[in-house]
């Protein structure tokens, strides 16, 4: 094939806040790209929570050269900084208008589901005249391009974690499969009739099944006959419930608090130490959970459990993965959830994503693997990180640098127990509708050496971290 490589476009796998920041970087540096998004419109798996608000406002999650192209468009108005935005705001408000601005407007392909990537000519065992090979990808509908590098931005919504509690899924559980309700239903809202009336069972113990359970336990108090089990693996729920006032994003602080009083008054039933074996659908309809000796009965489970990354499309090419997290093996102990929360992350960028592979990195979600303390913020300055060095501006790829409240950004339904509105009465009010950030923000260094970060932060070693999981 007579196509070099550097006649070739960036190809951006994902039109979600993550991708649509890589392709504005890429515009603003000249270079061509093509963004492939699975779904019919953008950020098609923050559709299906846009119901959910962010414990970040809205000055963590809009990218700066994406600000810059809807500022050159005119028309757009940005949101308030303070404000926290819900998925639906996120995409409505800032994805959908920078989708359309003359510089993205035409380079996204809607319904363009990726099957696998490759170079060509070059399965994974060819190394010679390797990495001057184009990069080749395979649509679901049987079409190919060629591209000059790739911008893995796919995400993980699509492979939520497994119910059971050793990895694999319980026995049972594919057969269970109606009775199972993915993370983050619209318990309130689309949802409402599924759980109304009837006994849910949330299985995790991070922020989307807290986010779940006050949902839960405010149609509980509308709805007689609801009833809320929440199942974790864990004996110490302190993660979940945090830090309470002494968190510096005060609306995960009273996301935490508000769950807490839920279990202590009994509207939600905490069942602890139970991981999950077996799924067993009894005669009348329902499912039991099944732990040894031990059973929970509902009607649904709600599986928020978290997710993982899916490599099967990228089985060809020479990644470099960590064997617990599956993120790079650079980037795995500086996201490690057992050391670090949200906020204690430290910033990175080109050198922790590289794989052996040169000109592909998967970015956002996807780039941590199972970790689950990425944040949109992150995911920015890893972008932007990517793209420099894909530009060969090396100076400014290797200088990665982030603002954070200490304890991070995270995502949850949030209620405000301080509101007079009549939505407050019952255990979920509304969400606050602005958040002061006043606390100093941490920041880490990149060194660009084999290997990422150094393990230090903050002049303390990792292993001297606070670990308070906050995404955990």
């Amino acid at each position: 094939m007579s196509v070099t490589a550097s006649d070739l476009p960036v190809v951006v796998i994902g039109a979600g806040p993550i991708g649509l920041a890589a392709a504005a970087h890429l515009a603003e540096r000249g270079l061509d790209f093509v963004i492939l998004e699975s779904g019919p419109g953008v950020a098609a798996a923050i559709d299906e929570w846009r119901h959910v608000k962010l414990f970040s406002p809205w000055r963590y999650d809009i990218d700066s050269a994406s600000r810059r192209l809807l500022q050159q468009a005119g028309g757009w108005t940005e949101p308030n900084p303070d404000i926290l935005p819900t998925g639906g705001d996120l995409i409505d408000s800032y994805l959908a208008p920078l989708a359309k601005t003359p510089q993205l407007g035409d380079k996204i392909r809607y319904n363009a589901a990726v099957e696998a990537v490759t170079r060509v000519g070059f399965d994974r065992i060819r190394t010679a005249g390797r990495e001057d090979a184009p990069f080749l990808i395979r649509m679901a509908d049987g079409s190919e391009l060629l591209a000059a590098a790739v911008i893995d931005a796919a995400g993980t919504w699509r492979r939520p974690n497994v119910l059971g509690g050793s990895g694999i899924p319980a026995r049972g559980e594919a057969a269970a499969a109606a009775h199972i309700s993915r993370a983050l239903p619209d318990v309130l809202g689309r949802d409402r009739d599924r759980f109304a009336g009837r006994r849910t069972a949330v299985v995790g113990a991070g922020h989307s099944a807290a986010t779940t359970l006050l949902d839960l336990g405010e149609l509980a108090e509308q709805v007689p006959g609801t009833e809320v089990v929440w199942v974790v693996r864990g004996a110490d729920q302190a993660r979940t419930y945090g830090g309470s006032d002494a968190d510096e994003l005060p609306a995960r602080g009273v996301l935490g608090s508000r769950l807490k009083n839920l279990v202590q008054t009994g509207r939600v039933e905490l069942v602890s130490s139970f991981r999950i074996e077996a799924l067993d659908q009894i005669s009348d309809g329902r499912v039991e959970l099944v732990a040894g000796e031990r059973r929970v009965l509902a009607d649904t489970v709600v599986n928020s459990t978290g997710f993982r990354p899916d490599h099967a499309i990228v089985g060809e090419l020479r990644l470099d993965l960590d064997p617990i997290l599956g993120s790079t093996r650079a980037l795995a102990p500086l996201i490690d959830p057992n050391q670090h929360s949200c906020g204690t992350v430290p910033p990175h960028g080109v050198d922790e994503l590289a794989h052996p592979e040169p000109g592909y990195y998967a970015v956002g979600a996807k780039s941590y693997g199972r970790a689950p303390t990425f944040l949109l913020a992150t995911g920015f300055e890893q972008a932007r990180s990517v793209v420099a060095g894909l530009a060969g501006d090396w100076h400014a790829a290797r200088d990665v640098q982030l603002d954070l409240p200490e304890t991070g950004v995270c995502s949850t339904n949030l209620t405000d127990p301080t509101s007079s509105s009549d939505a407050a009465t019952s255990c979920c009010g509304p969400a606050p509708q602005s958040v002061e950030i006043s606390a100093p923000a941490g920041r880490g260094l990149a060194t660009g050496i084999s290997g990422g970060l150094l393990t230090v932060i903050d002049d303390k070693p990792a292993s001297a971290q606070t670990q308070s999981g906050c995404c955990n």
